[in-house]
Protein backbone atom coordinates (compact mmCIF):
# COMPACT_ATOMS: atom_id res chain seq x y z
CA UNK A 1 0.00 0.00 0.00
CA UNK A 2 1.44 3.38 -0.95
CA UNK A 3 1.97 5.97 1.79
CA UNK A 4 -0.50 8.31 0.05
CA UNK A 5 -3.32 5.82 0.58
CA UNK A 6 -2.50 4.99 4.14
CA UNK A 7 -4.56 6.58 6.89
CA UNK A 8 -2.66 8.62 9.46
CA UNK A 9 -2.26 7.47 13.05
CA UNK A 10 -1.01 9.55 15.97
CA UNK A 11 -0.09 8.35 19.44
CA UNK A 12 2.11 9.68 22.21
CA UNK A 13 3.85 8.44 25.33
CA UNK A 14 5.05 10.42 28.35
CA UNK A 15 8.75 10.20 29.28
CA UNK A 16 8.30 10.02 33.04
CA UNK A 17 10.65 7.08 33.51
CA UNK A 18 11.67 3.88 31.77
CA UNK A 19 8.89 1.93 30.05
CA UNK A 20 7.17 -0.78 32.06
CA UNK A 21 5.06 -3.79 31.13
CA UNK A 22 1.84 -1.76 31.38
CA UNK A 23 3.17 0.72 28.79
CA UNK A 24 4.16 -2.15 26.53
CA UNK A 25 0.88 -4.08 26.74
CA UNK A 26 -1.27 -0.96 26.56
CA UNK A 27 0.43 0.95 23.75
CA UNK A 28 3.94 0.11 22.63
CA UNK A 29 3.23 -3.41 21.36
CA UNK A 30 0.39 -2.03 19.26
CA UNK A 31 2.58 0.76 17.86
CA UNK A 32 4.88 -1.83 16.30
CA UNK A 33 1.96 -3.62 14.66
CA UNK A 34 0.42 -0.42 13.28
CA UNK A 35 3.56 1.02 11.69
CA UNK A 36 3.33 -1.34 8.71
CA UNK A 37 -0.33 -0.59 7.99
CA UNK A 38 -0.64 3.16 8.55
CA UNK A 39 1.28 6.42 8.26
CA UNK A 40 2.23 6.66 11.92
CA UNK A 41 3.39 9.64 13.94
CA UNK A 42 4.64 8.53 17.36
CA UNK A 43 5.67 11.22 19.81
CA UNK A 44 7.57 11.26 23.08
CA UNK A 45 5.36 13.92 24.65
CA UNK A 46 7.75 15.92 26.80
CA UNK A 47 5.38 18.82 27.50
CA UNK A 48 2.81 16.37 28.84
CA UNK A 49 5.51 14.97 31.12
CA UNK A 50 6.35 18.51 32.27
CA UNK A 51 2.75 19.02 33.40
CA UNK A 52 3.34 16.61 36.29
CA UNK A 53 7.16 16.65 36.56
CA UNK A 54 7.77 20.42 36.48
CA UNK A 55 9.40 20.32 39.91
CA UNK A 56 11.96 17.84 38.60
CA UNK A 57 12.11 19.00 34.99
CA UNK A 58 15.80 18.27 34.35
CA UNK A 59 15.11 14.53 34.47
CA UNK A 60 12.80 14.70 31.43
CA UNK A 61 15.67 14.79 28.91
CA UNK A 62 17.20 11.67 30.45
CA UNK A 63 13.82 9.92 30.40
CA UNK A 64 13.29 10.99 26.78
CA UNK A 65 16.46 9.12 25.82
CA UNK A 66 15.36 6.13 27.90
CA UNK A 67 11.96 6.06 26.21
CA UNK A 68 13.46 6.38 22.73
CA UNK A 69 15.80 3.47 23.44
CA UNK A 70 12.85 1.39 24.68
CA UNK A 71 10.75 2.19 21.61
CA UNK A 72 13.52 1.42 19.15
CA UNK A 73 14.45 -1.74 21.03
CA UNK A 74 10.94 -3.22 20.88
CA UNK A 75 10.84 -2.85 17.10
CA UNK A 76 9.80 0.63 16.05
CA UNK A 77 11.41 1.32 12.68
CA UNK A 78 12.18 5.02 12.04
CA UNK A 79 11.97 4.25 8.32
CA UNK A 80 8.40 3.02 8.73
CA UNK A 81 7.10 5.61 11.22
CA UNK A 82 7.87 9.13 12.40
CA UNK A 83 9.31 8.96 15.91
CA UNK A 84 9.88 12.41 17.36
CA UNK A 85 10.00 14.61 20.46
CA UNK A 86 6.93 16.80 21.01
CA UNK A 87 8.78 19.83 22.41
CA UNK A 88 11.14 19.90 19.42
CA UNK A 89 8.19 20.67 17.14
CA UNK A 90 7.04 24.08 18.38
CA UNK A 91 3.89 24.02 16.25
CA UNK A 92 2.34 21.80 18.94
CA UNK A 93 2.46 24.75 21.33
CA UNK A 94 1.06 27.21 18.79
CA UNK A 95 -1.90 25.02 17.88
CA UNK A 96 -2.53 24.28 21.56
CA UNK A 97 -2.75 28.03 22.23
CA UNK A 98 -5.16 28.58 19.35
CA UNK A 99 -7.37 25.67 20.40
CA UNK A 100 -7.43 26.96 23.98
CA UNK A 101 -9.04 30.16 22.69
CA UNK A 102 -12.10 28.29 21.44
CA UNK A 103 -12.43 25.44 23.94
CA UNK A 104 -15.18 26.09 26.53
CA UNK A 105 -13.88 25.79 30.09
CA UNK A 106 -16.60 23.31 31.21
CA UNK A 107 -15.41 20.88 28.53
CA UNK A 108 -12.01 20.42 30.17
CA UNK A 109 -13.35 20.59 33.73
CA UNK A 110 -15.57 17.57 33.16
CA UNK A 111 -12.78 15.22 31.97
CA UNK A 112 -12.82 12.42 34.58
CA UNK A 113 -9.13 11.57 34.34
CA UNK A 114 -8.13 14.89 35.94
CA UNK A 115 -9.56 13.85 39.31
CA UNK A 116 -8.22 10.33 38.90
CA UNK A 117 -4.70 11.64 38.35
CA UNK A 118 -5.00 14.00 41.32
CA UNK A 119 -5.45 10.88 43.47
CA UNK A 120 -2.71 8.89 41.74
CA UNK A 121 -0.23 11.77 41.88
CA UNK A 122 -1.13 12.88 45.38
CA UNK A 123 2.56 13.37 46.21
CA UNK A 124 2.79 16.41 43.91
CA UNK A 125 0.79 19.51 43.03
CA UNK A 126 -0.90 19.12 39.64
CA UNK A 127 -3.60 21.71 40.28
CA UNK A 128 -2.21 23.83 37.48
CA UNK A 129 -3.51 25.53 34.36
CA UNK A 130 -1.20 23.30 32.32
CA UNK A 131 -2.47 20.05 33.75
CA UNK A 132 -6.11 21.07 33.42
CA UNK A 133 -5.44 21.89 29.78
CA UNK A 134 -3.74 18.53 29.15
CA UNK A 135 -6.56 17.26 26.88
CA UNK A 136 -6.42 20.44 24.75
CA UNK A 137 -2.70 19.96 24.15
CA UNK A 138 -3.43 16.32 23.41
CA UNK A 139 -5.96 17.42 20.81
CA UNK A 140 -3.35 19.69 19.21
CA UNK A 141 -0.89 16.78 19.13
CA UNK A 142 -3.38 14.65 17.22
CA UNK A 143 -4.88 17.05 14.70
CA UNK A 144 -1.59 18.82 13.90
CA UNK A 145 -0.83 15.78 11.72
CA UNK A 146 -4.45 15.47 10.58
CA UNK A 147 -4.54 12.06 12.22
CA UNK A 148 -7.62 10.06 11.32
CA UNK A 149 -7.03 7.28 13.84
CA UNK A 150 -5.89 7.37 17.46
CA UNK A 151 -5.28 4.02 19.19
CA UNK A 152 -6.27 4.26 22.86
CA UNK A 153 -7.51 2.13 25.71
CA UNK A 154 -10.96 2.67 27.20
CA UNK A 155 -9.46 4.81 29.98
CA UNK A 156 -8.49 7.43 27.36
CA UNK A 157 -11.78 7.36 25.45
CA UNK A 158 -13.06 10.51 27.20
CA UNK A 159 -9.98 12.44 26.03
CA UNK A 160 -10.56 11.37 22.45
CA UNK A 161 -14.23 12.34 22.55
CA UNK A 162 -13.20 15.78 23.79
CA UNK A 163 -10.66 16.00 20.96
CA UNK A 164 -13.45 15.28 18.50
CA UNK A 165 -15.63 18.00 20.05
CA UNK A 166 -12.84 20.56 19.92
CA UNK A 167 -12.12 19.63 16.30
CA UNK A 168 -15.75 20.04 15.31
CA UNK A 169 -15.93 23.44 17.01
CA UNK A 170 -12.75 24.67 15.34
CA UNK A 171 -13.98 23.52 11.93
CA UNK A 172 -17.33 25.27 12.43
CA UNK A 173 -15.61 28.52 13.34
CA UNK A 174 -12.84 28.60 10.76
CA UNK A 175 -13.66 26.13 8.02
CA UNK A 176 -13.04 22.43 7.62
CA UNK A 177 -9.30 21.97 8.14
CA UNK A 178 -9.09 18.91 10.35
CA UNK A 179 -10.61 15.43 10.05
CA UNK A 180 -12.33 14.25 13.22
CA UNK A 181 -9.98 11.72 14.80
CA UNK A 182 -11.53 8.29 15.16
CA UNK A 183 -10.97 6.13 18.21
CA UNK A 184 -9.28 2.79 17.67
CA UNK A 185 -9.95 0.95 20.91
CA UNK A 186 -7.01 -1.27 21.73
CA UNK A 187 -6.91 -4.35 23.88
CA UNK A 188 -5.19 -2.95 26.93
CA UNK A 189 -5.26 -5.45 29.76
CA UNK A 190 -5.08 -3.72 33.11
CA UNK A 191 -1.83 -4.98 34.55
CA UNK A 192 -1.31 -5.22 38.27
CA UNK A 193 1.96 -4.07 39.76
CA UNK A 194 3.99 -5.96 42.31
CA UNK A 195 1.74 -4.77 45.14
CA UNK A 196 -1.53 -5.67 43.43
CA UNK A 197 -2.49 -2.11 42.50
CA UNK A 198 -2.46 -0.83 38.93
CA UNK A 199 1.09 -0.93 37.56
CA UNK A 200 2.45 2.60 37.71
CA UNK A 201 5.80 4.33 38.06
CA UNK A 202 4.11 6.62 40.59
CA UNK A 203 3.27 3.66 42.85
CA UNK A 204 6.78 2.19 42.68
CA UNK A 205 5.33 -1.19 41.73
CA UNK A 206 6.38 -1.44 38.10
CA UNK A 207 8.20 -4.19 36.23
CA UNK A 208 10.34 -2.44 33.63
CA UNK A 209 11.13 -3.65 30.16
CA UNK A 210 14.83 -3.16 30.91
CA UNK A 211 14.73 -5.28 34.09
CA UNK A 212 17.19 -8.17 33.93
CA UNK A 213 15.83 -11.75 34.20
CA UNK A 214 16.88 -12.02 37.84
CA UNK A 215 15.06 -8.77 38.65
CA UNK A 216 11.90 -9.96 36.88
CA UNK A 217 11.98 -13.15 38.97
CA UNK A 218 12.55 -11.22 42.19
CA UNK A 219 9.64 -8.87 41.49
CA UNK A 220 7.04 -11.41 40.36
CA UNK A 221 7.76 -14.28 42.78
CA UNK A 222 6.30 -12.47 45.86
CA UNK A 223 3.44 -10.80 43.98
CA UNK A 224 -0.03 -10.75 45.51
CA UNK A 225 -2.34 -13.55 44.32
CA UNK A 226 -5.96 -14.50 44.90
CA UNK A 227 -6.61 -14.17 48.64
CA UNK A 228 -8.68 -17.38 48.54
CA UNK A 229 -5.46 -19.36 48.22
CA UNK A 230 -4.19 -19.36 51.78
CA UNK A 231 -2.84 -22.90 51.35
CA UNK A 232 -1.56 -24.86 48.36
CA UNK A 233 -4.68 -27.05 48.44
CA UNK A 234 -7.09 -24.09 48.24
CA UNK A 235 -8.80 -23.46 44.90
CA UNK A 236 -8.52 -19.98 43.43
CA UNK A 237 -10.07 -17.71 40.81
CA UNK A 238 -7.62 -16.34 38.21
CA UNK A 239 -9.93 -13.42 37.43
CA UNK A 240 -9.36 -12.18 40.99
CA UNK A 241 -5.60 -12.75 40.97
CA UNK A 242 -3.42 -9.66 40.41
CA UNK A 243 -0.49 -11.79 39.26
CA UNK A 244 -2.66 -13.48 36.63
CA UNK A 245 -3.15 -10.16 34.83
CA UNK A 246 0.43 -10.70 33.63
CA UNK A 247 -0.56 -14.10 32.25
CA UNK A 248 -3.45 -12.49 30.38
CA UNK A 249 -1.03 -10.16 28.62
CA UNK A 250 2.04 -12.33 28.09
CA UNK A 251 1.14 -16.04 28.10
CA UNK A 252 -0.29 -17.81 25.05
CA UNK A 253 -4.05 -18.37 25.23
CA UNK A 254 -4.01 -22.18 25.31
CA UNK A 255 -1.42 -22.33 28.08
CA UNK A 256 -3.20 -19.55 29.96
CA UNK A 257 -6.47 -21.45 29.90
CA UNK A 258 -4.73 -24.56 31.22
CA UNK A 259 -3.26 -22.58 34.10
CA UNK A 260 -6.62 -20.97 34.88
CA UNK A 261 -8.30 -24.35 35.12
CA UNK A 262 -5.48 -25.71 37.27
CA UNK A 263 -5.81 -22.71 39.60
CA UNK A 264 -9.56 -23.25 39.99
CA UNK A 265 -9.00 -26.88 40.95
CA UNK A 266 -5.86 -26.31 43.07
CA UNK A 267 -3.95 -28.31 40.47
CA UNK A 268 -1.05 -25.86 40.51
CA UNK A 269 0.49 -23.69 43.18
CA UNK A 270 0.83 -19.93 42.83
CA UNK A 271 4.63 -19.98 42.65
CA UNK A 272 4.63 -22.59 39.88
CA UNK A 273 1.99 -20.58 38.04
CA UNK A 274 4.11 -17.44 38.33
CA UNK A 275 7.14 -19.30 36.96
CA UNK A 276 5.30 -19.70 33.64
CA UNK A 277 4.83 -15.96 33.14
CA UNK A 278 8.37 -15.24 34.36
CA UNK A 279 9.79 -17.59 31.72
CA UNK A 280 7.50 -16.11 29.08
CA UNK A 281 8.64 -12.56 29.86
CA UNK A 282 12.32 -13.47 29.89
CA UNK A 283 12.00 -15.19 26.51
CA UNK A 284 9.82 -12.45 24.97
CA UNK A 285 12.17 -9.63 25.87
CA UNK A 286 15.49 -11.34 25.11
CA UNK A 287 15.82 -9.67 21.64
CA UNK A 288 14.80 -6.36 23.21
CA UNK A 289 17.53 -6.61 25.85
CA UNK A 290 20.18 -7.33 23.21
CA UNK A 291 19.19 -4.33 21.11
CA UNK A 292 18.83 -2.08 24.14
CA UNK A 293 22.37 -2.86 25.25
CA UNK A 294 23.69 -1.72 21.85
CA UNK A 295 21.64 1.48 21.83
CA UNK A 296 22.58 2.37 25.42
CA UNK A 297 26.18 2.36 24.26
CA UNK A 298 25.44 4.74 21.38
CA UNK A 299 23.21 7.60 22.64
CA UNK A 300 24.29 9.87 19.77
CA UNK A 301 22.71 7.44 17.32
CA UNK A 302 19.45 7.57 19.27
CA UNK A 303 19.40 11.39 19.44
CA UNK A 304 20.19 11.49 15.73
CA UNK A 305 17.29 9.19 14.98
CA UNK A 306 14.97 11.43 16.98
CA UNK A 307 16.20 14.55 15.17
CA UNK A 308 15.47 12.92 11.83
CA UNK A 309 11.95 12.23 13.09
CA UNK A 310 11.67 15.79 14.40
CA UNK A 311 12.50 17.13 10.93
CA UNK A 312 9.82 14.97 9.30
CA UNK A 313 7.27 15.96 11.94
CA UNK A 314 8.12 19.67 11.57
CA UNK A 315 7.57 19.53 7.83
CA UNK A 316 4.06 18.12 8.28
CA UNK A 317 3.29 20.44 11.22
CA UNK A 318 4.42 23.59 9.39
CA UNK A 319 2.19 22.74 6.45
CA UNK A 320 -0.82 22.35 8.74
CA UNK A 321 -0.12 25.55 10.65
CA UNK A 322 0.09 27.55 7.44
CA UNK A 323 -3.48 26.43 6.69
CA UNK A 324 -4.59 27.20 10.23
CA UNK A 325 -3.17 30.73 10.25
CA UNK A 326 -4.75 31.47 6.89
CA UNK A 327 -8.13 30.16 8.07
CA UNK A 328 -8.06 32.23 11.27
CA UNK A 329 -6.72 35.28 9.49
CA UNK A 330 -3.69 36.04 11.65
Amino acid sequence: MSEQKKKTVFSGIRPTGPAHLGNYAGAMRNWVLLQDKYKCFYSIVTWHALSSEYQNSKIIKEYTLEMAIDLLSIGLDPEECVLFVQSDVKEHAELHLLLSMVTPLPWVERVPTFKDMQKELADRDINTYGYLGYPVLQTADIILYKAEIVPVGEDQAAHLELAREITRRFNRLFGHIFPEPQIMLTETPRLAGTDGRKMSKSFGNAIYLKDRPEVIKAKIAPMVTDTRRQRRSDAGEPNDCPAFTLHNAFVEKERREELAQACRTAGIGCLDCKKVVIESLIHLFEPYREKRTKLEGNPDLVWGTLEQGNARARKAAQKTMAEVRAAIGI
